[in-house]
């Protein structure tokens, strides 16, 4: 392992190139086949892939259900955590928004050279939104049921007698306790910031065949071909990864901005 520059960590490890033809070929042959028999051939080259996981410190906020801006998570609930669905299209909203920073965000390398394939995984750090707790009350439909107290972040909800009790001073404002309560006794009002811009997209207008694969896959309908040029809607674009992995002549560019902490 070794530290990054706007990242958590570095993770690094080999698998020998023997085996990994061996898994290509068992996931290729059919059932009459012996994996010995199927000839895998692998080229030296690099394969760079991103992924966003939620960890099992979810406390059940669902602030990332709620501000997925393509339905792509799983609301939560007090017997199971949020989960990315197959739709993620990376845009990083959730992992801004998670209070409790259980949302990973890993830039993934992989190498195949003559012997080894070289795995190289970056846990990115993503800038948190501002997030604020404005007036949280608990109403008399509490039963001191104890929900609230096992999904809390900060320990700031606590049973006392009939009901709980928040110390406003620690509550984050995160929702968890709003969200898991099962007769609806909380209620939150918060302060939830706007999305920070960590990325940007860059055009090249001359490269741009006019292809429209970006317009037709754009998820928020941010993007357009419009006079023969690439027009792009800031107010409803996510940065999402969407147009410049589709992109076939690469005139779109996702580019992560410089890390200033």
């Amino acid at each position: 392992m070794k530290g990054c520059r706007g990242c958590i960590m570095d993770i690094i490890f080999k698998k020998k190139l023997e085996d990994l033809r061996r898994d290509v070929a068992l996931k290729s042959m059919d059932l009459e086949e012996r994996p010995e028999d199927v000839d895998v051939e692998l080229a030296s080259c690099r394969v760079l892939d991103k992924f966003i996981d939620i960890t099992p410190k979810c406390v059940r906020c669902n602030l990332c259900f709620e501000e997925c801006p393509v339905d792509a998570i799983s609301e939560s609930s007090a017997s199971k955590p949020a989960r990315i669905l197959d739709n993620c299209v990376k845009c990083e909203i959730c992992a801004q928004t998670c209070p409790v920073r259980c949302i990973n965000v890993v830039e993934s390398t992989a190498t195949i050279g003559d012997e080894d394939v070289t795995y190289n995984l970056e846990y990115v750090r993503i800038p948190h939104r501002l997030l604020r707790m404005k007036n949280i009350e608990v109403t008399d439909r509490c039963t001191a049921c104890g929900t609230c107290t096992r999904f809390c972040p900060t320990g700031a909800i606590q049973l006392d007698k009939e009901i709980a009790v928040v110390d406003e001073s620690i509550c984050i404002g995160c929702g968890a306790c709003v969200n898991v309560c099962p007769s609806d006794a909380v209620e939150l009002e918060r302060e939830l910031g706007p999305v920070i811009e960590t990325r940007r997209l860059l055009v090249d207008q001359d490269a741009c065949v006019e292809c429209l694969v970006c317009e037709e896959n754009c998820p928020t309908g941010a993007i357009r071909i419009e006079d023969g040029e690439v027009v792009v809607d800031k107010d409803k674009c996510i940065l999402c990864e969407v147009c410049s992995t589709r992109c076939p002549v690469a005139a779109l560019k996702l580019e992560r901005l410089a890390d200033e902490s």
